[in-house]
């Protein structure tokens, strides 16, 4: 019984930690992108997302 206890005590503290460490993760990113500055957010906004490609030719074409 005293075993099962610990267990669980373990997963809480496990869950806990992993659930900290993803929300401090996430708030260094957002603190991170409000607080860019006007440079970089236009060179960011400059940036091509995809590049121009030509159609694929058909295989079964000859």
């Amino acid at each position: 019984m005293f075993k099962r206890l610990v267990l669980e005590n373990t997963t809480a503290i496990v869950t806990i930690a992993a659930f900290l460490t993803a929300a401090s993760i996430y708030a260094a990113v957002l603190w991170r992108a409000l607080r860019m500055g006007r440079p970089q957010l236009d060179r960011l906004a400059r940036m091509p997302l995809q590049e121009e490609t030509r159609p694929a030719s058909r295989h079964d074409a000859n």
